[in-house]
């Protein structure tokens, strides 16, 4: 499990593609990610997305990411900046809220626009995850832990905006954003466990 607040940007530094048709193994350099520390076979949430540690070398470490990863995810197939979360142990403070680290989908940014000291950020996704989302509720973009200011529907899918402070701004790769980026989304853990209650509930 992962709480959302991202410890550091790392970089993955080689994607190697063992075939044409499967996943890829990402080498990421942590080097600029405080106290990071892994060891072969833990968990880390790269962009949001969980990944075992498959091979460590200091702060660099790699990990296999399957055809159906990057099916579900962006930024994952390609050199470049990535948010790193290692997990949660049992005792740590949850300072955002509880992820699995299990991509629902990918988003859209429509706008990252400057509101005095912070961003507004609005991300649209597809229609069929609009039930997890509500005012001042929980999602996590790109694996950080934000809250939901405003919800609008639209016949292109459901937009939602949060609002993003300096201190995450600066250290996460939210700052790099702009219209027509693609992120990494994760509903609230909650809403996805009620939905299912409630849709065996109607049947």
């Amino acid at each position: 499990m992962f709480s959302g607040i991202v410890q550091g940007v790392g970089r993955i530094v080689d994607v190697e593609r063992p075939s044409d048709e499967g996943g890829v193994r990402l080498t990421i350099d942590a080097r600029d990610v405080p106290g990071f520390e892994v060891d072969v076979g833990d968990s880390v949430a790269v962009a949001g997305a969980c990944m075992t540690a498959v091979h460590v070398n200091g702060t660099t470490f790699a990990v296999d990411t399957s055809r159906e990863s990057l099916a579900r995810t962006s930024g994952l197939d390609t050199p470049g900046e990535v948010n790193i979360e290692t997990s949660m142990r049992l005792g740590d403070a949850l300072g955002g809220h509880l992820l699995a680290g299990h991509v629902d989908d990918v988003g859209e940014v429509v706008t990252m626009v400057q509101l005095h000291e912070s961003w507004d950020l609005v991300v649209r996704v597809p229609t069929e995850l609009s039930k997890y989302f509500a005012t001042k509720g929980s999602v996590a973009i790109d694996g950080v832990s934000l809250t939901v200011n405003r919800v609008v529907d639209t016949p292109r899918g459901c937009e939602f905006s949060v609002n993003v402070i300096p201190h995450t701004y600066r250290g996460t790769t939210l700052r790099s954003l702009s219209a027509g980026d693609r992120v990494n989304i994760e509903v609230d853990l909650i809403a996805r466990y009620v939905e299912r209650m409630l849709s065996l509930q109607v049947r």
